[in-house]
């Protein structure tokens, strides 16, 4: 089962939660010295390269999202074996919740809950954060002018989801707009 099976999509107002399916997930931890060569080895193998801080490198084909410093996760296909020569590889796919927040009012929806400024001006496309939704560590990700791309631990996914849902229903009532019901 997924992590939010039977608790996702969602609407309320003018905003979408709906679950992901990122793809394999694998974390990448470059050994010392060994960023540069990643970088290329990313470039060469995947088409992508090696994210700065609060960076997202995204393509159709996947991503590489930055989560802290010396660590980023390979979103999407598997890594080619050539990564292994300059970096840790971990297969993460289990281990995390994924789910996109759309609609004009995300970031309003997220200020309740994120100490991160995620309006478009201060978070374009490609920017990605490490940040507390809540009470919850996170990754958000702007994938779109619209798309927030939201990563909590497996275990933690009804929690993301109750506290989302009841922001985006707060939102919504708040711009008189239909909610979507109470909170699961």
């Amino acid at each position: 089962m997924s992590p939010c099976a039977g608790l996702l999509p969602l609407r309320s107002g003018t905003v979408r939660l709906a679950e992901v399916d990122p793809g394999r997930i694998t974390s990448l931890m470059p050994g010392p010295g060994q960023a540069a060569a990643l970088d290329r080895a990313l470039s060469e193998t995947h088409g992508l390269g090696w994210p700065a801080p609060g960076q997202a490198i995204l393509s159709q084909r996947g991503g590489v999202v930055w989560t802290g410093l010396d660590q980023a996760m390979l979103m999407g296909p598997a890594p080619d074996p050539a990564l292994a020569r300059h970096a840790a590889l971990t297969d993460q796919s289990d281990a995390w919740a994924v789910a996109d927040l759309s609609g004009g009012d995300g970031p309003e929806v997220l200020a309740r809950l994120v100490p991160v400024d995620l309006r478009p001006q201060a978070f374009a496309e490609g920017a990605t954060a490490r940040t507390l939704l809540g009470h919850m560590t996170a990754s958000i990700t702007r994938t779109g002018p619209e798309t927030l791309r939201i990563m909590v631990f497996r275990s933690m996914a009804r929690t993301l989801v109750h506290d989302l849902h009841a922001a985006m229903d707060a939102v919504a009532a708040r711009r008189g707009l239909d909610a979507g019901g109470p909170p699961r």
